[in-house]
């Protein structure tokens, strides 16, 4: 499986209660804010242009792609739409929004293959009137994605002669191709940065518009030999570099765990900032660009403490000891600055310690943001393979009693991310929530 997004195995979680997460957004009552409850939005959100698209899940267990005004949240429009080839370890796929040169913005969706034709269509309609403007038959894909003011889509994954295309957003044409799998990690108007998916993945430069090979750097070169992507994996910029993790992965076969951890590269050519193997990143926490917080694992397997890192360098700014991490029956918990790190313990009390000198502080007044549910139900998907979870949301806590904390606030910047000074999440329940808080552009937990 690729991509894990949130699956019971790796989760460090929350519980479900009675209680939704999505009360009234208290702590930016000073800042516009919306929330929309009419969608069940089960993938990642997109964002460009003004528009806000994502899928959402309808009753009758079939999928649809919704846009909606980021200014207010209301809907724009909403059409059927499909998955065609995508592993279930990747989480369901989001529309991908693209501002073309000229300023107009596209939306591009998978959207049901007619019948008797391919599996599904890509279809790209006018971002804001949901206009169809031209449509391009598909087998099989992970779905499409932005790179840069182009369409970038990895077609016929399922088959031999899988490739990746690049596309102008505003007529379908195909601007250029590359053979194999590839997934776009970071893009700007004149480069794209893609992960190859093969035997010895690389993270490769291009330049978009000509698809000419700016520069190569194999994960194995930063991480050691016995790379295998099948763990999952994910990727965040930190100013003018790319910092990747890869999860490991155990082999049925052979029963032996392949190469993982963290590791940076500059973007402008490649070259390797810093490495940390053996590391797996911890749920919930931020982006490995932003804020990542990970756990040591040695060579039989043995956990050792947790420390948050420098995205920049690699260097460890907080951490607390393996032998200061409490027995069993916790969960994760960060409060918004990602200051201090919680064990949660449900309706108990639980402990908390402050990151950066690693001491033990007071459980009575700590907060902490931990996930809404520790056993998600896989989505009643109609005509999918089975084994799709939506993106978690997380609530926040009262270490102190291991209670919800109520009315629900909204999530930290380290979770939600924010584009442009707006923050956006999903609830439990699947209902999109905004606020234009001005918070610096950085990457979420999701990307």
């Amino acid at each position: 499986m690729l991509r894990p997004l949130w699956k019971p195995s790796i989760a460090l979680a929350g519980t479900l209660a009675a209680t939704a997460c999505s009360g009234s957004d208290a702590a930016t009552s000073n800042f516009p804010t919306w929330h929309n409850t009419q969608v069940n939005a089960v993938s990642r959100m997109a964002v460009a242009g003004g528009v806000v698209a994502t899928t959402s899940l309808k009753p009758d267990g079939t999928l649809e792609t919704v846009a909606v005004n980021l200014r207010d949240g209301k809907r724009l429009w909403a059409y059927p739409a499909t998955m065609a080839g995508r592993l279930p370890g990747m989480g369901v796929s989001a529309p991908a929004i693209v501002q073309a040169t000229g300023g107009q913005s596209v939306v591009a969706a998978l959207d049901p293959g007619r019948k008797g034709s391919w599996n599904a269509s890509l279809v790209v309609r006018d971002a804001h009137s949901g206009v169809q403007k031209w449509t391009r038959p598909v087998h099989s894909t992970f779905g499409p994605q932005r790179c840069g003011p182009y369409v970038c889509l990895s077609e016929h994954t399922a088959l031999a002669k899988a490739r990746m295309v690049v596309l102008d957003p505003a007529t379908g044409k195909q601007l250029w191709k590359l053979p194999g799998i590839s997934e776009v990690e970071w893009a700007d108007q004149n480069r794209v940065l893609l992960l190859r998916l093969a035997a010895n993945p690389m993270v490769e430069s291009y330049e978009l518009k000509t698809g000419k090979l700016q520069w190569q750097q194999p994960i194995e070169q930063a991480l050691g030999p016995g790379i295998d992507m099948s763990g999952g994996w994910a990727f965040g910029s930190s100013g003018d570099d790319l910092v990747g993790y890869v999860a490991p992965y155990t082999n049925p076969r052979t029963k032996k765990v392949s190469t993982f951890g963290l590791f940076s590269v500059k973007i402008a050519d490649g070259t390797i900032n810093w490495m940390r193997p053996s590391v797996v990143r911890v749920y919930p926490s931020g982006n490995p660009g932003y804020a990542p917080v990970v756990r040591p694992v040695d060579r039989h397997g043995s956990y050792g403490g947790f420390a948050r890192l420098d995205s920049g360098t690699g260097r460890v700014v907080g951490q607390i000891t393996a032998a200061e991490v409490p027995g069993s029956g916790w969960w994760l918990a960060f409060p918004d600055r990602m200051d201090k790190l919680g064990f949660l313990k449900h309706n108990a009390k639980g402990t908390a310690f402050d990151l950066v000198s690693g001491q033990a502080v007071p459980v009575e007044e700590e907060r902490g943001w931990s996930f809404c549910v520790t056993d998600p139900k896989p989505l009643p998907l109609r005509g999918q393979a089975p084994g799709f979870y939506s993106t978690a949301a997380i609530c926040e806590y009262d270490l102190g009693t291991g209670k919800r904390v109520s009315p629900a606030m909204a999530p930290p910047p380290w979770f939600t991310g924010s584009q442009d000074g707006w923050r956006l999440w999903r609830d439990e329940k699947g209902a999109i929530h905004a606020v234009n808080d001005h918070t610096t552009t950085a990457p979420g937990m999701y990307g």
